[in-house]
């Protein structure tokens, strides 16, 4: 295993605690701090079957940060966004779909 994907399974395994939009922006907004400061941040939830994932598309201060945090994680922009795609645990309060 290569170090960014090392360091992206554990950015990624710090939030499996988060069970909701709230939960997923606050973690992604501390765990960004080292690279720079969350300008803007949109979580969307979605579920299908027995999965829930949230979609998280942010922007930092500057560019450079951005392309810091990309290539340190391994993840991509989606449009101007980074985006960050987390898995979410499945509710038992709710059936499937």
């Amino acid at each position: 295993m290569n170090p960014a994907s090392a360091s992206l399974r554990s950015w990624l395994e710090s939030l499996t605690g988060c069970c909701d939009a709230a939960s997923v922006r606050s973690a992604i907004t501390d765990l960004c701090a080292e690279f720079g400061k969350v300008t803007r941040i949109d979580v969307l939830t979605l579920a299908a079957a027995e999965k829930r994932r949230a979609v998280c598309l942010l922007r930092l201060e500057t560019d450079a940060q951005e392309r810091q945090l990309m290539s340190s994680l391994g993840i991509s922009r989606f449009g101007d966004d980074v985006l960050v795609i987390v898995d979410l645990p499945a509710r038992p309060d709710r059936p499937a779909l």
